[in-house]
């Protein structure tokens, strides 16, 4: 008879706070575990909740956004699912407690990167897939997103810089903006990445500034948005 293996108590809490036992514990093991600390790692089971977070999301959406037409609703998961949105909810999770990176992680302050802890939610939702098929998976993303305000603010949010300034150039058949990377300063760890975006047409540059390349391009492309529509209500 095989021995039953023993359960982390952490992960026991997390159950909890998931409200779902796993009959494959193990499978929970996984999700929690970086390539850093094994070659048994998360990597996997975030490719597949990525999909069944999507679907999960895109069903919320259709329910609670009837009125909204399939552009909107796709720019408003896209705000959702991504890792700014994610993040907070990995936290309140308590996922930095559970998770197992490697030493040299560890002390760069893995267990904090929002890279790392929304990869390590949508691990766990693909895990919890696996362990007990979709209906369940849907009602624990249903559950994770039941706080999140789904008004009109967050339908503007969901139009990004990038999108809105690219929609308006577009509308008065402008050429698309261009971003480059200017540099990048701290440490690995900390880095803060410089972009620049240009609209040749305007002949207007300006940075923005950020953790990722793509915040620091949204940063960016909102400035060139601000002083393009600023231009214009002075005009």
């Amino acid at each position: 008879m095989q021995p039953v293996p023993t359960v982390r108590p952490a992960l026991l809490a997390l159950q909890q706070r998931l409200q779902h036992d796993f009959a494959d514990p193990a499978l929970l093991a996984r999700a929690t575990t970086h390539r850093s600390f094994s070659a048994e790692h998360n990597e996997r089971l975030e490719f597949l909740g990525d999909s069944v977070l999507n679907l999960a999301v895109s069903s919320l959406l259709f329910t609670r956004l009837a009125h909204l037409p399939e552009g909107e609703l796709s720019r408003v998961r896209a705000h959702l699912v991504r890792q700014e949105s994610l993040h907070p909810i990995a936290v309140r999770l308590q996922l930095p407690e559970v998770l197992r990176l490697g030493e040299g992680e560890t002390k760069s302050g893995g267990k904090q990167r929002p890279s790392i802890l929304a990869d390590a939610l949508e691990a766990v939702i693909g895990a919890v897939y696996l362990d007990a098929g979709y209906e369940v998976a849907q009602a624990l993303v249903h559950r994770l997103f039941e706080g999140v305000e789904l008004s009109a603010r967050l339908q503007a949010e969901a139009k990004d810089a990038k999108t809105a300034l690219q929609e308006w150039l577009q509308g008065r058949k402008l050429k698309l903006p261009q971003y480059r990377v200017v540099e990048t300063t701290g440490a690995a760890h900390t880095q803060v990445f410089h972009v620049e975006c240009e609209v040749a047409e305007r002949n207007l540059r300006e940075r923005g500034s950020g953790a990722s390349r793509r915040a620091a391009e949204q940063a960016a492309a909102a400035a060139v948005l601000a002083r393009l529509t600023t231009t214009r209500n002075k005009a």
